[in-house]
């Protein structure tokens, strides 16, 4: 973990005064107002122990001590394996003095005080792990899958002591005096190592945020007192000129203000080829410098830069509860005094048909086998193998709740302009007239627009740019409102308007009229062009079309998802636009502030959707949504009010955004399912009696890993175009 990364103590002072917060480490629900406290990304975090403000402070850490406990365990249970079929061996050779009697010379040190010393190291030290959840779930009154295990393997590690020290305290006949103290090392062997793979999952699964984490440099290069000097990253300062070699990441977000380079920003963007920047381009802190020397100025610096914010937004998504896991908690808080009482059930009826050593097995196997591991990893196994699969992906998913709400889209909105459209207008058809060649007609155009701040205007001089054509001074400029423009180039009189112009100057257009017509059912603005009292041509612009946009539509009509266009675009060229990518339905001339009432609807007709827009102008709409999806680049993550935030400029991963939602909850149903079937099964089987509680606890187990991998076969979806 990175300096910066450093956990800041809260004052107790400033501990809210009541409520309730989830332990981010062990699930355990906590009072804010006596928990311990520690500070990220300056959000406050609550925890039942130490020991888990520890582990929250170095991930690594409970990593590492669970790996301690579960070769203590194993090594426990592979002493007693060797002990036992030794045992056999000597029996089966004809020794007479393997028996559970005492030694003649040692009559204190029997079979049983071996297992004994065996494995009580593996009953408190392996398993401390569990006596401290199963406290603090008495603690806090909410029982969980650890007291169930504590209180079975003690049951067992009890029982078999009083067997071997004090045995005539028990209402046993002596040949049923059976100890099982192996049943208590292998159960907690067996769930040990379960929980063990399935941290070694999860941080696998979690890999995308590590990796976010690690783009983060130890160090940066800034001027100070006009010298660079070398500082830690994390104390640059806003407005600070900092300086990035070829091969450097960036330090943090900012404007370039000196030099060129091409900027691998792929871990964010999930773009593979490389973004060139020169002076006046934005820089996001945490991406690769590839060729050239760059100077830029601080604009954003902590918790504000845009690579902290999506590790912070990945790291909420995956830690938050769909709406099945809260149902599948409550169920929960029912289902362990239920268990607890069905095992006394199976113990005193076993007890009642005068088998006392069976009453005990069956006590122990139902606790075991109905122990609901399974239950509390299946919502945050999928849920972060899923969120981190969108990270990889640029996709970021807000929460829990958005996958649930995208499993019922049937409707998604778009916005038209910057959303399925470029956002700015651009030079899209010239017709000449006559001997006209269509470079000449817009030579003149641009002549008389150089300077121009009107939008068309500018998209006309930089088609002139694009196409390098040598533009003419133009002089007697003048511009007539609501017409157009003129002015002399070349000692000719230019005209660039529309019909009224060419009417009020008596210049005939007719023969510009169908091709004006065509253009404009397009939805495109046709302005005409005129030189030496003649009309000599057409261009027209538009807002064009992203060129993925019709891709992502029809992906969308694919999935049997209905796709709305809604726009403040006058109706004729919405329709245009709609043609063109086969959208069936147009809201059209519509006022930023009246978007969301549209949602709203929308909703109002029985209709669950998603509002795609940039995030900013569209918010309203966003928060109206029942999910919103918002379009921008990373730096922009800021200003996102999105349930569900694509990174990259690109409308297709929409559809890949809803797939990815829908995968990830029908994974988190699955686990659900199974986990509860599993335990709807293994109850009565083991108050009947037919389950040894090591199988108990070899199932139980094999239940959790089967969750996890099930979870693990999202990252096999195929997250491209």
């Amino acid at each position: 973990m990175h300096a910066h990364d450093a956990i800041a103590e809260t004052a107790r002072p400033d501990a809210p005064s009541a409520g309730l917060a989830k332990d981010p480490i062990c699930g355990m629900m906590v009072d804010k107002t006596t928990a311990l406290m520690a500070e990220r990304g300056g959000r406050t975090y609550y925890f039942c122990s130490p020991a888990c403000k520890r582990t929250f402070e170095d991930p690594e850490r409970e990593l590492k001590s669970m790996r301690t406990r579960v070769t203590i365990a194993l090594t426990g249970v592979l002493a007693l394996a060797i002990l036992r079929a030794g045992a056999f061996l000597a029996l089966a050779a004809g020794a007479t003095i393997v028996t559970w009697a005492p030694i003649p010379a040692l009559p204190w040190f029997t079979w049983g005080v071996w297992l004994f010393i065996l494995v009580t190291p593996v009953q408190f030290i392996g398993g401390w792990g569990f006596y401290k959840g199963a406290w603090n779930s008495i603690r806090t009154r909410s029982i969980n899958m650890d007291f169930l295990i504590a209180l079975g393997t003690t049951v067992a590690y009890l029982y078999s002591v009083v067997v071997v020290f004090a045995p005539d305290l028990l209402p046993v006949k002596v040949e049923q005096r059976d100890v099982y103290f192996e049943v208590s090392a292998v159960i907690i062997a067996f769930v040990l190592l379960g929980k063990y793979m399935e941290e070694i999952i999860k941080k696998r699964s979690s890999a995308a945020v590590r990796k976010l984490m690690d783009m983060r440099p130890a160090v940066a290069h800034v001027v100070r007192e006009d010298a660079e000097v070398e500082i830690p990253a994390e104390s640059i300062m806003v407005d600070e000129t900092v300086i990035v070699r070829p091969g450097e990441r960036i330090a943090t977000d900012g404007e370039v203000v000196e030099g060129s380079s091409s900027v691998d920003e792929s871990m964010l963007t999930g773009e593979s080829m490389p973004v060139e920047k020169t002076p006046g381009n934005s820089v996001i802190g945490g991406t690769l410098n590839r060729s050239g020397l760059l100077r830029f100025r601080a604009t954003r610096i902590g918790k504000d830069t845009a690579l902290s914010q999506i590790i912070r937004l990945v790291e909420d998504a995956q830690a938050s509860t769909a709406q099945v896991q809260r149902l599948a908690d409550e169920a929960t808080r029912y289902f362990v005094p239920a268990v607890v009482a069905v095992a006394l059930a199976a113990f005193v009826g076993w007890w009642i048909a005068g088998d006392f050593p069976q009453a005990l097995l069956s006590f122990i196997a139902v606790l075991i086998i109905s122990c609901p591991c399974a239950l509390g990893v299946a919502t945050p196994a999928a849920l972060m193998v899923g969120v981190g699969k969108g990270a990889e992906a640029g996709i970021l998913i807000r929460g829990a709740e958005v996958l649930e709400r995208a499993r019922k889209l049937n409707a998604v909105v778009f916005d038209k302009t910057g959303t399925l459209t470029r956002g700015e207008p651009n030079v899209t058809d010239i017709i000449p007239f006559g001997k006209m060649k269509d470079t000449a007609v817009l030579r003149m155009a641009a002549a008389v627009e150089i300077g121009s701040e009107h939008p068309l205007g500018e998209a006309i001089v930089r088609a002139a740019s694009h196409w390098q054509i040598d533009v003419p001074r133009v002089s007697r400029f003048e511009a007539i409102a609501g017409h157009g423009i003129r002015g002399v180039v070349d000692r000719r009189h230019v005209l660039l308007g529309n019909r009224r112009l060419f009417k009020r100057e008596k210049v005939p257009i007719d023969h510009a009229e169908q091709a004006m017509a065509r253009l404009e059912r397009e939805g495109k603005t046709a302005m005409l062009v005129g030189a030496g009292g003649k009309a000599i041509g057409i261009i027209a612009v538009a807002d064009t079309l992203k060129p993925e946009a019709r891709d992502a539509i029809a992906a969308l009509r694919a999935e049997g998802i209905e796709v709305v266009m809604l726009t403040g675009d006058n109706e004729r060229t919405a329709n245009a636009i709609a043609r063109e990518l086969h959208i069936d339905r147009v809201i059209a001339e519509v006022l930023p502030g009246d978007k969301a009432k549209v949602i709203k609807e929308l909703q109002n007709q029985g209709k669950i959707v998603a509002m795609v827009g940039d995030g900013v102008n569209d918010a309203p709409a966003l928060a109206t949504a029942d999910i919103g999806i918002a379009i921008g680049s990373g730096s922009d993550v800021a200003k996102e009010t999105g349930g569900i935030i694509l990174i990259k400029d690109d409308v297709r991963e929409v559809v890949l955004a809803i797939r990815l939602s829908r995968a990830t909850l029908r994974k988190i149903k699955q686990n659900l399912f199974w986990a509860f079937i599993y335990n709807a099964i293994g109850i009565p089987i083991a108050a009947l009696g037919f389950l040894n509680p090591i199988f108990a606890a070899a199932a139980m187990a094999l239940s959790s890993l089967s969750v996890i991998a099930n979870s693990a076969l999202l990252k096999r979806m195929s997250i491209s175009t």
